[in-house]
């Protein structure tokens, strides 16, 4: 981050072209998955909001805490970017979310994305079954929520210290576990994913935070100041 033009000057630049960004003061990062047919159909699946940790997707939760007019000018955003690039199959538009409620278009990814892997349990249709129809020239299924969730990637550290404990979040009735077969665990490399289903958005993090500290021989428990701790063995 350069805070003025004075950082040129010690800043640790790569010998090539390189692209000055604005600081963009988000709140929040959102994300919308979307699939749009090659006759123009689309079908948007809700706001996810999303939370990264180092620069990596930590936590995706459906629906986004944000208003549902602002909900609705990020899909049809999404949408209409799908559109003008006349996209047929699943697509990702991330965003971020300003304080005064506008919406700026941080990410464009054309396939399947990792915040939208939410769909495969909470979601009538799921987006690998959406981009199938679409590029087979099927209708599109329904995109509808079930229920709200959230869905936590598993990263290669969680292998640290061993095998994760399946059997411990398999504990959590209400938790799917999904592994993506990677014989080598890295740290941040994405291994897996957990979703959890609650009634309500916040009550679903919490449930799928408690089911992956579980995978860690821990137990997450929340403050009421909005800060996360583990407690080891129990």
């Amino acid at each position: 981050k350069l805070k003025g033009p004075e950082d040129l000057l010690s800043a640790d630049l790569p010998p090539f072209p390189c692209v000055l960004e604005a600081w963009v003061p988000f709140v929040m990062e959102v994300s919308v998955v979307l699939a749009r047919g090659a006759d123009g159909a689309t079908a948007v699946f809700p706001v996810c909001e999303s939370i990264h940790e180092h620069h990596i997707l930590a936590a995706t939760i459906v629906p986004a805490r944000i208003d549902p007019a602002v909900a609705a000018r990020a899909e049809q955003l999404a949408a209409d970017v799908a559109t003008m690039l006349g996209v047929v199959g699943v697509m990702a538009v991330e965003m971020f979310l300003l304080s005064d409620c506008s919406l700026l278009v941080n990410e464009i990814a054309p396939r399947p994305h990792n915040s939208g892997h939410f769909p495969l349990d909470a979601c009538v249709t799921d987006q690998f079954e959406q981009q199938l129809r679409a590029v087979c020239g099927l209708p599109l299924g329904s995109p509808g929520l079930l229920r709200p969730c959230a869905m936590v990637n598993l990263l290669g550290d969680l292998w640290n210290r061993g095998e994760p404990d399946w059997p411990a979040a398999a504990s959590f009735g209400e938790v799917k576990i999904h592994l993506y077969g990677k014989d080598v665990a890295k740290p941040g490399r994405k291994m897996g994913h957990l979703t959890a289903m609650a009634t309500t958005a916040d009550a679903a993090l919490a449930r799928a935070r408690n089911a992956r500290a579980a995978l860690r021989g821990g137990q997450l428990f929340y403050d009421p100041a909005g800060i996360w701790y583990v407690r080891r063995g129990v």
